[in-house]
């Protein structure tokens, strides 16, 4: 019988939906993995695509993981200066075997102190906020600095979940997880980053983003002067 490893994922109001289930999805299989969505209640959390997940645990009955994952979406910017939520993070990391993000959660990493001195996957957009908590970015789908682990945005969950995957039970293993879940991507387009999706397509999304940049570059600013 597998060994019991204890995986939480942290849920938030206006999360990414696929940053939490994409991972979630390629961890269950491990073989003895206990699946962990948590939050401060019980009460379903709204996500950023108009449907909401149910947590199974809260940080106070939340026991201690082997692995904590930290989705992105537009709520991270309220988390970025709650202690409630980084206490816990705080709490979980000392004693976790991997520390670890998905798109915009390694800021909350950050926020955390949990970040100084380790490289760092991010969403293209925010990446260069991360310096702000003494992490080095890094543009790259799957970034591991020791025991950090960090996905970049959105659908790079699913590459860093199986990344885990290999760390936790071998690579034979997460490639037969790959091949159950049949993640064989052959996207219609060829547009999944800055580099090949071009100037004015980045400029046009940007601009999109703005507000949404201003906040989350507040909450960045405030939450690194409080770390500090």
């Amino acid at each position: 019988m597998a060994q019991s490893i204890q995986i939480g994922i942290l849920l938030y109001p206006n999360v990414t939906q696929l940053d939490a289930t994409g991972p979630a999805q390629v961890l269950s299989r491990v073989p003895g993995a206990k699946m962990h969505m948590i939050w401060k209640t019980l009460d379903p959390v709204p996500t950023d695509a108009g449907f909401s997940i149910v947590p199974t645990t809260t940080f106070a009955d939340c026991p201690r993981l082997d692995v904590i994952c930290v989705p992105g979406g537009g709520g991270q910017t309220a988390l970025m200066t709650d202690d409630e939520t980084l206490d816990f993070l705080r709490r979980q990391a000392a004693t976790a075997r991997y520390v670890t993000s998905v798109c915009t959660g390694s800021l909350v990493l950050g926020a955390a102190g949990l970040l100084k001195g380790y490289k760092s996957a991010c969403h293209w957009a925010w990446r260069d906020m991360l310096p702000a908590f003494g992490a080095i970015p890094v543009a790259e789908r799957v970034v591991r600095d020791r025991n950090r682990i960090s996905g970049g945005g959105v659908t790079a969950g699913i590459d860093f979940g199986l990344t885990v995957a290999a760390e936790l039970a071998g690579e034979e293993v997460a490639k037969s997880i790959q091949l159950v879940l049949e993640y064989d991507p052959q996207p219609p387009f060829d547009s999944g980053s800055p580099e090949k999706a071009g100037p004015e397509r980045v400029k046009r999304i940007r601009e999109r983003l703005s507000g949404l940049l201003q906040a989350r570059q507040k909450a960045n600013d405030d939450a690194a002067a409080k770390l500090a």
